[in-house]
């Protein structure tokens, strides 16, 4: 068949020997099998209990074991080289995936296109749409019905709301109730009268706008024009052109007319916050102050250009008016009647030192040429008096913040992000522009919060009421809880309006300015391919025209003149961080995207400030807008989750010698003799002392990045072992009737992140909260095999040495004597100016003694309060 048969014969019979004999290659196999055995249950003797006890225990040990696997949603961490190396990505590049033009003009629509007053039923609906996004968007499912969160400003609640935010273990938000002094209008009226008082010419103070604008049209009196926390009065005089009412114009006007006393000023809007206007006239005599919108300060874009006016074009509607709060901003913020203390309903109350004693109105540019007819020469009522009348019902009324806490590692370390959400009308740009981008960024959180994020550091979210009568809201808070902020607050990054027109601009303390600056170089330019978000700090408007005068480019471009070598203006007041910087020496920043001359005219706290507007004009698409999220969300980002603080005391302490040269310029420019010696030595070793401090800061940087590449490169190759082993001992754990939830298992989608996955900074951060407070078990970590937890321990305390340190110089300006004549500032680097209110002055004590008191005895104590502070800061931070 084909087939070869085996002869049997041919096999000889096997002996006793032959058959015990074993072949050489089975021995072999099974001595290497004995020896691999061995192998691997020494190896299992030695690595069981540990794994062992991360699966009957929960995945604390085993998610500080990963600390250096998983990237780090922060930059400083990033820099390190861990970039993205898993499926999910860094929480950065996930943030900054979420924010959407598309959402954002939705979210816009939602606050822009109906007005929110302070204080007005509007206002409470907002309060409570802005509670409802953070609890949907933080996934808090169990919580009680809104009015049931809604706390009385002094009442348990309140309290227990707050200073539990650095104890929290899960997401939570409430609103708070204050009750400040503010006030509504009534009867207002602008006319030219004769000597015995008759009418002469009335004016109407509605502004006008048609269905081109439906908004505007439908809402043009529902705010009536008038200024916040104006005093009324009935009063009537001859009218002065004040021009801007700068204290400069004033001076001038002095120089010009001899006295004010009995005189109607009026004052363009521009160059200082409005309420100082009112002030420099009130000191001088005035009975009134009338302040308009001049079109000669919108740069090109004016009808005598050839531009319609809105609704029509982008140039000003002439009817348009500037509302907005006339307090004594510089004196101090918040509510009038509790200066330094919080507004609850049963508060004690002063009379108010920052609000004025003579009544002031706002107008239009129509009714401005209507009053100057009697400063015309040969005009028919050239000469006459102007008459001004302003009733306002001034009274106690409830506002409302709105908050939510992102509970971190380190939970009593806390960044606050903070966006006033009351308009003077609809305000679309001012300020539900940044509402809209601040809604943009809290969906991006809530997405990182559903994949299993979690920050380093506790994050509070404010919605603040009632800025624009005068930082009410922010302020009474900030009033109310300030040994809380103290103790826990590291930085305040704030946005108020994010965009009315081309240009960014950032403002922010030194500490922070490197950092502001980084994380916009990191963006794009939203509309200009090729370059980044930083650039637009250049970007002007398209809108040609004639040359614009000197005087209204120097007005506007206060606001840039200011700004330091790395491209970051100071603070000085105007919006909500004035009482967490000027206060308590937090580190803050501010931005957004402002209007230039070449921009579309920006109808500032008017009827037009509309969300047509706003979608035609200051940001078609809504670029910007999304623009400004990620900026803002980079940087909370960065501060909440980066191991380091990312503040650069060096360049602080070297922007501090740029104050001095300063200073010693006004000096001799007013030809005041003060000895700056001692106090320049101070600045030196403030220097000296912060470089070291920065380098020390690097190096335990460094250590810790070398801690992480050893030890990652060390284990990485058992983790797909050790996750093997997991899931064998959960299913018998399963099997036990013991509940597991395998976390070992991989998430099958972005939004189910297993619990053991934890960013290299937040794993690290939970070291850093064992080590702090001993909340947890640090021996227990001690126990994981062969991880170098005591070196770690030592790296880690460098940082939070460090990290202390860095904030100790923002801290350390603070004086508790305050600012001669306007104590409630008590930031002696930096506060707003006393003539300015909006801009910011450095040194101002020491400026302020030059320039306005002009005596050598004053400015030389203040130089000695600044070289005293700066000695102390010195002390706080040497290592």
């Amino acid at each position: 068949m084909g087939e070869k048969l085996v002869d049997q014969a041919s096999l000889s019979p096997q002996t006793s020997q032959d058959r015990n004999r074993v072949p050489i290659g089975r021995a072999l196999v099974v001595s290497l099998f004995f020896v691999a055995l061995s192998i691997v249950v020494s190896v299992l003797l030695i690595i069981a209990p540990a794994l062992l006890w991360s699966v009957w225990y929960d995945d604390n040990t085993l998610s500080k074991i990963k600390t250096f696997i998983r990237d780090s949603p922060s930059n400083e961490l990033d820099r390190l080289g861990y970039g993205p190396r898993h499926v999910f990505g860094t929480a950065k590049h996930t943030k900054l995936s979420i924010p959407n033009p598309a959402s954002a003009i939705k979210a816009s629509r939602i606050y822009a296109t109906k007005p929110h007053m302070a204080g007005t039923v509007g206002d409470l609906a907002t309060a409570k749409e802005f509670l409802e996004l953070l609890r949907r968007e933080l996934g808090i499912i169990h919580s009680p019905p809104t009015n049931k969160l809604v706390f009385k400003a002094g009442s348990d609640e309140s309290q227990r709301a707050t200073r539990s935010v650095s104890k929290a273990s899960a997401p939570y938000v409430w609103i708070d109730t204050y009750y400040p002094v503010m006030n509504t209008p009534e009867d207002r009226l602008l006319e030219i009268v004769d000597d015995s008082g008759k009418t002469l010419l009335g004016t109407s103070l509605v502004e006008f706008s048609d269905h081109t604008d439906p908004d505007a049209s439908k809402y043009n009196d529902a705010v009536p024009t008038f200024h916040g926390l104006s005093r009324g009065g009935d009063v009537a005089g001859p009218l002065v052109d004040g021009n801007y009412c700068t204290y400069e114009d004033y001076q001038r006007l002095l120089m010009r007319k001899g006295n004010i006393t009995g005189f109607i000023v009026m004052c363009r809007y521009g160059g200082i916050f409005r309420g100082l206007k009112v002030k420099g006239g009130e000191e001088l005599g005035a009975v009134g102050v009338l302040i308009y919108s001049d079109p000669r300060d919108d740069g090109t874009v004016t009808n005598y250009n050839g531009y319609p006016s809105y609704p029509y074009g982008p140039a000003r509607n002439p009817t348009s008016v500037q509302r907005g709060s006339v307090q004594y901003l510089s004196i101090y913020a918040g509510d009038p009647t509790t200066p330094g203390y919080p507004s609850y309903e049963n508060s004690t109350r002063t009379e108010g030192s920052n609000i004025p004693k003579i009544p002031s109105l706002p107008i239009s540019w129509t009714n401005a040429n209507l009053m100057f007819r009697t400063l015309t020469k040969g005009d028919a009522f050239e000469g006459k008096h102007v008459r001004l009348v302003n009733n306002v019902n001034t009274r106690i009324i409830p506002i409302w913040n709105t908050l939510g806490v992102i509970p971190g590692i380190i939970k009593n370390e806390v960044v606050v992000v903070g966006n006033h959400r009351d308009g003077r009308v609809m305000g679309a740009a001012d300020p539900s522009s940044g509402t809209a981008s601040v809604h943009e960024i809290v969906r991006g959180l809530g997405h990182l919060l559903r994949r299993g994020w979690k920050p380093l550091r506790t994050i509070l979210i404010a919605s603040w009421d009632a800025e624009e009568y005068g930082l009410i809201g922010s302020t009474e808070w900030g009033e109310d809880f300030k040994d809380w902020i103290d103790a826990h607050v590291v930085a305040y990054l704030n946005l108020d309006s994010s965009v009315s027109g081309s240009r960014l601009h950032a403002s922010g303390s030194p500490l922070l300015a490197h950092f502001i600056r980084e994380k916009a170089e990191q963006l794009p330019h939203p509309t200009d391919t090729g370059r980044t978000l930083w650039d637009a700090r250049s970007d002007t408007g398209k809108y040609t025209g004639p040359s614009i005068s000197a005087e209204v480019f120097a007005i506007h471009n206060m606001q840039y003149s200011t700004v330091d070598d790395v491209g970051v203006a100071p603070l000085g007041s105007g919006s909500d961080y004035t009482v967490f910087l000027q206060r308590s020496g937090i580190p803050s920043s501010n931005g957004g995207f402002s209007a230039t001359l070449f921009d579309p005219v920006y109808h500032y706290h008017s009827i037009f400030d509309t969300q047509r507007w706003q979608e035609l004009y200051a940001d078609p698409g809504f670029f910007r807008h999304v623009a400004v999220a990620k900026h803002l969300g980079l940087q909370i980002l960065g501060v909440s989750s980066s191991p380091v603080l990312p503040f650069n005391a060096t360049h602080y302490a070297f922007e501090v010698e740029s104050y001095l040269r300063t200073v010693e310029q006004l000096a001799s420019e007013f030809s005041i003799d003060i000895d700056f010696n001692a106090l320049g030595k101070s600045i030196n070793a403030l220097q000296i002392a912060s470089v070291a401090l920065d380098e020390e800061k690097t190096k335990a940087q460094r250590d810790l990045r070398k801690l992480a590449k050893k030890w990652k490169k060390k284990h990485s190759k058992l983790q797909r072992f050790k996750r093997r082993l997991r899931r064998a001992l959960c299913h018998i754990k399963n099997g036990l009737g013991r509940k597991c939830d395998c976390s070992h298992k991989d998430p099958g989608s972005v939004d189910s992140v297993a619990a053991w996955e934890v960013d290299d900074a937040t794993a690290i951060g939970m070291l850093m909260h064992e080590i702090g407070d001993g909340e947890l078990n640090v021996q227990s970590f001690e126990q994981h095999p062969k991880f170098p937890i005591d070196k770690l321990k030592k790296i880690v305390k460098r940082i939070q040495v460090a990290n202390h340190k860095a904030g100790a110089i923002e801290r350390g300006f603070i004086s508790e004597e305050g600012i001669k004549d306007r104590e409630w500032y008590r930031h002696l680097a930096v506060a707003p100016g006393k003539w300015l209110g909006y801009g910011a002055t450095t040194f101002p004590g020491l400026s302020e003694a030059i320039t306005f008191e002009k005596n050598v005895t004053i400015a030389q104590f203040e130089a000695g309060r600044l070289e005293k502070i700066i000695d102390r800061i010195v002390e706080t931070i040497q290592l």
